[in-house]
């Protein structure tokens, strides 16, 4: 029969006590890199995965006269300085309106009005989620909260961002397959809600693995393709040219800075329809 001795701590109270510093250690203790680095539910931007997953290797090699320069901003640019913008060039601009269905830009007021407000003609992008909820589920959720469009000759179409997942695994659990089924699922209750085709914002390297190169939305919807580099490079299948490259995240003011494929007049015309 084991002995306590008076005076002495008692085993039971020595393991309470290893237990609560045990766990008063682990509290202390740093985040791992994953923990530390998981981004927030909303974060998300467009070419919120471009740098980690293909890199920067330059920028335009010199200006074109036939492109017309413009930005896309989120929540993460806070009150944007359109004048600033304006004066430097920027015509278009694309804003942040909503992320899946559980977020909504506290700045899409000022960024989305404040452009128009210049001069420019802007619209409006949603961040896609599709481990979260149905496409259709989405594009009606972004087309009430700011993802719509008039005929004014200063709005343009809705943009689909669909890229790497911040949050999880790059494609979000889905096969290519399901990932196609997953847009297109999309795109036509976003038509059938605005009269428009969606532009796709997307990377050739990510929609490559995550739709296995699929060419069938090339004739319908015009591409905004995400590289950082002197030349947007090689296209996803089907487009045999891009309508807007976003270059750079590093740009003037707001970081991320865009090319219309065309000069202000072509701007113009896409949102016209």
């Amino acid at each position: 029969m084991r002995v306590h001795r008076p005076g002495s701590p008692h085993p039971r109270t020595l393991a309470v006590l290893a237990t609560a510093l045990l766990t008063a250690l682990c509290l202390a203790l740093p985040l791992t890199r994953a923990e530390a680095a998981a981004p927030a539910r909303g974060s998300a931007s467009m070419g919120a995965g471009v740098l980690a997953h293909d890199g920067r290797s330059g920028t335009p090699k010199s200006a074109d006269a036939t492109q017309t320069e413009g930005v896309d901003v989120s929540g993460h640019q806070g009150d944007v300085a359109w004048s600033t913008l304006w004066n430097s060039g920027v015509r278009w601009a694309y804003t942040k309106a909503t992320e899946g269905t559980y977020y909504t830009n506290p700045y899409f007021a000022q960024q989305y009005n404040g452009s128009y407000n210049v001069g420019m003609i802007r619209g409006a992008y949603h961040f896609a989620t599709p481990d979260t909820t149905s496409g259709a589920t989405q594009a009606n959720y972004f087309a009430d909260h700011g993802g719509g469009w008039s005929r004014d000759g200063r709005t343009l179409p809705g943009v689909l961002d669909i890229e790497w997942n911040p949050y999880g695994a790059a494609c979000y659990g889905k096969t290519a397959a399901g990932m196609v089924s997953w847009i297109a699922d999309f795109l036509n209750t976003y038509k059938a809600r605005t009269g428009r085709d969606a532009v796709i914002y997307t990377a050739t390297s990510w929609w490559t693995q995550c739709t296995g190169n699929y060419g069938g939305f090339a004739a319908t919807n015009p591409l905004w393709i995400a590289r950082y580099a002197s030349d947007p490079g090689t296209l996803p299948a089907g487009w045999g040219y891009y309508t807007i490259w976003q270059y750079t995240s590093s740009g003037p003011t707001v970081g991320d800075h865009d090319k219309f494929n065309g000069a202000l007049d072509r701007v113009q015309a896409l949102a016209n329809g």
